[in-house]
């Protein structure tokens, strides 16, 4: 993990893959991204994962989805 650099949310993903992490993320499930250009550049993404803390994980296990504004507002409120 690289040091934290949390500015704005930028979105959510799905998690497609959580090999070896069965207990920080779910398959099919809706996180957050947080944005931090130095892991994206190196292939990673700042997911807020199970824990409620942001680490980093491979870009490649996750897909990133447009919600609408309702759907974004009650996953920010629940998170």
């Amino acid at each position: 993990m690289t040091e934290k650099k949390k500015t704005n949310e930028c979105g959510f993903v799905v998690c497609l893959n959580n090999e070896g992490y069965a207990a920080s993320l779910e398959r099919h499930k809706i996180y957050r991204i947080l944005h931090d250009p130095a892991a994206e550049k190196d292939g990673d993404l700042r997911i807020v994962d199970e824990s409620g803390e942001d680490y980093l994980y491979p870009k490649e296990w996750f897909v990133l989805i447009e919600v609408p504004k309702a759907v974004e507002t009650s996953l920010l409120r629940t998170a």
